[in-house]
């Protein structure tokens, strides 16, 4: 069974036990609007004007690295410079939305589908990524599969200059104002995956990627 398929069945049996129907009214769903507009935020720490360049800084103190070119058509260049500057494999998978980029001309070989256990490198995009804590943020979809920055050892994720917000606050704005619900998956990537479970050494790649590389893209 599909996952948000499932996620409704549940929460309509949550319903159903509180004596209210399976689906919210139209009334229910503008009263949540109404409270989430009104709603008052809690304290943010001030951000500086330029949203990428704190971008860039805090997700460099996570680990992850970061370059940064012109437009999309430089993108595939850059992923090609940066696996082979890492003796990394210029094979990878990629979501479908990537299909447009010229992969090929670029050395690369890149197939669009779904990571399986031997594939090395994934490339995604991201949904936005967030200023203040330098975080990717991903939404899961038919072509934009959550397991390609999940499951291969090097995460490479595409990262257009304007998708940078200033916090996670204004991600999920986001979400509700483009997509008007949440997706199967939200992932924030901050960094590499790691643990301290070890005699509190940090140890990278232990639950996901060794590698997150981000491109930001100034002219996207």
């Amino acid at each position: 069974m599909d996952t948000s398929v499932a996620r409704r069945n549940i929460l309509a049996r949550i319903r159903a036990a509180q004596g209210r129907p399976a689906e919210p009214a139209v009334s229910e769903r503008d009263a949540a609007a109404d409270y989430l507009a009104r709603h008052p935020e809690g304290p943010r720490p001030p951000m500086p004007d330029d949203l990428v360049a704190r971008f860039i800084e805090e997700a460099r103190k996570l680990s992850t690295t970061v370059d940064e070119v012109d437009a999309p058509v430089d993108v595939p260049g850059a992923v090609y410079r940066y696996l082979t500057a890492h003796g990394l494999p210029v094979h990878a998978i990629a979501w479908q939305t990537l299909r447009d980029f010229a992969w090929a001309e670029a050395g690369m070989t890149v197939e669009f589908r779904k990571p399986e256990d031997l594939d090395r490198v994934g490339i995604t995009g991201c949904f936005c990524a967030t200023a203040e804590t330098g975080t990717l943020v991903l939404l899961s979809g038919a072509e934009t599969y959550a397991s390609a920055g999940l499951l291969p050892e090097t995460h490479v994720a595409i990262v257009p200059a304007s998708r940078i917000v200033a916090g996670h606050e204004d991600a999920f704005g986001l979400i509700r104002a483009e997509r008007g619900e949440l997706p199967r998956a939200v992932n924030f990537v901050s960094g590499p995956s790691r643990t301290g479970d070890i005699e509190q050494t940090i140890v990278l790649g232990a639950h996901g990627p060794y590698r997150v590389h981000a491109i930001v893209v100034r002219g996207a």
